[in-house]
């Protein structure tokens, strides 16, 4: 008696290996940031002290309709909704480098006192009386006098981690201090518009300044990826670095510079921001791994999600009106700091280290 031959069993299936697994995970918070900066993007164009329909604002975005939800749209909400894109995607990529290079995970512009620094060069041109398109010059300027002082007095221990980040805090403070010195001493017409360097807001931006602000930003981006290979042999370590042919101090001052440019960028928008750099390379590391220019990507999108969604808060949430966003940042930032740096003296980081 014959007997029929038993259908092949399918092989078991294998578990998604480590880099399949990453993918997904870049792919789903890319999606998700995505999904919410358009979410929050609407938000921001229909909210207000006039709400406004969606399909009336997008229509108004674009110049058609009545022309009083145009010109609300257009002169108001628009070029606030787009300073916080552009600041929040150059904030968390500037503090994602900034922390590579340096190998620090307390490294951030705001810590490091990059955004005081922009933060002063901008009120110094606002002083001078020059053009609204000249400010995102005067806080590069900034940004590298900060860098500079930064560099005088931290470099002697080789850039240690608790060193490096008291002396940048006393930057900040400094510099922030002599922000709030010329605005007390400015006329009374030009101290409103200086008093968000004092602690960082979106209100009152115009095209110019936006204008100016994301075509310099963009380029900078472009800066980041195109070193991106170069921050990535960094990141094996100087010696490591050498041995494969790069030029590490040139590398190290190119990535710096680039990095100190967006930080800039941004505060000459925004003033002086903090938490957003800080927290978003942490938060994009903690989902996908080690970074990759994929992940650069995500930092953009998820730095600008904060950025707005904390603009959002101050807007819409608080019982106080004319909040600074600033001030919601600070207050998520202050806690993270110090959790960063309790982590960072522990024995077990310091034996790592």
């Amino acid at each position: 008696m014959t007997t029929l031959a038993k259908p092949p069993t399918a092989a078991p299936a294998r578990p998604a290996s480590a880099p399949v697994r990453r993918r997904r995970r870049v792919l789903l918070l890319g999606a998700a940031a995505g999904l919410a900066l358009l979410a929050l993007s609407l938000v921001s164009l229909t909210q207000g002290q006039m709400d406004i329909a969606p399909t009336v604002a997008l229509r108004g975005l674009f110049g058609f309709g009545d022309q009083g939800d145009v010109f609300v749209v257009q002169e108001f909400r628009a070029p606030r909704l787009a300073a916080a894109l552009i600041a929040g995607a150059g904030l968390g990529v500037a503090g994602s480098v900034l922390q590579r290079l340096f190998r620090n995970p307390l490294a951030s512009p705001d810590v490091m006192g990059i955004t005081g620094g922009a933060s002063f060069g901008s009120v110094v041109v606002l002083a001078a009386g020059a053009s609204a398109s000249l400010i995102p010059l005067g806080a590069l300027g900034g940004g590298l006098l900060a860098a500079l002082l930064l560099g005088v007095f931290a470099w002697r221990s080789g850039l240690a981690v608790t060193r490096l980040v008291l002396v940048g805090l006393a930057v900040q403070a400094g510099l922030a201090a002599a922000v709030n010195l010329m605005v007390v001493r400015f006329p009374a017409e030009l101290a409103g518009a200086a008093l968000q360097w004092t602690t960082g807001s979106l209100y009152g931006r115009t095209w110019t300044e936006v204008g100016g602000a994301a075509a310099a930003t963009a380029v900078a981006l472009a800066a980041v990826f195109v070193l991106h290979r170069r921050l990535a042999v960094l990141d094996l370590g100087d010696d490591s670095a050498g041995a494969l042919g790069l030029r590490v101090s040139a590398a190290r001052l190119q990535l710096l510079l680039t990095a100190i440019a967006l930080a800039s960028l941004a505060a000459a928008l925004t003033g002086p921001v903090a938490f957003v750099a800080l927290a978003v390379p942490h938060l994009v590391r903690f989902v996908t791994g080690p970074p990759t220019a994929a992940t650069t990507v995500l930092t953009c999108l998820v730095g600008a999600v904060l950025l707005l969604s904390s603009d959002l808060v101050v807007q819409h949430l608080l019982p106080v009106e004319g909040l600074p966003v600033g001030v919601v940042t600070a207050t998520l930032g202050a806690p993270w700091l110090l959790v960063l740096m309790i982590r960072q003296s522990s024995p077990v980081n310091r034996r790592a280290s």
